[in-house]
């Protein structure tokens, strides 16, 4: 077993946390989301999403669509999330999980990020979006 290196106070674990909470909403901005350049730091090479609609799409079609994606428009709906946290699940994987609203469309979300043995930076490596039905209560299970 690998100590925890403690920094400041903050567990590695949490730090790991927090770089993937970054990540996260750094994919939501519309600037990232518009440059494939800075999208591409933050998706994984073998990146999968199971969208809201149910569609999968791969790192190569995610990378392609991005910039036209609800909420890739500075002008247009951003997401709004509540209720993040994460869990280090192992060393080198986080899993996020959190609830979003975009144009009045709710979803809870869950990703996972990981970050490769002997690389610095974090990568979202699979994401899911579940529709949350009208009328139902937020935040719950």
């Amino acid at each position: 077993m690998i100590p925890l290196r403690q920094n400041c106070g903050i567990s590695e674990e949490t730090a790991d946390v927090g770089t993937a909470i970054a990540g996260e909403l750094q994919l939501m901005d519309p600037d990232v989301r518009a440059s494939r350049s800075l999208a591409e730091r933050l998706l994984d090479p073998e990146f999968i999403e199971v969208g809201a609609s149910g569609r999968r799409w791969t790192y190569e079609e995610m990378l392609a669509a991005l910039p036209e994606l609800s909420g890739g428009d500075s002008d247009g709906p951003c997401h709004e999330t509540s209720s993040m946290t994460g869990v280090v699940l192992a060393p080198g994987v986080v899993h996020l999980t959190y609830e979003s609203v975009l144009g009045g469309n709710r979803a809870r979300r869950s990703s996972l990020w990981r970050r490769k043995h002997g690389e610095t930076a974090w990568q979202m490596y699979y994401h899911q979006a579940t529709p949350v039905p009208a009328g139902e209560g937020q935040n719950r299970s």
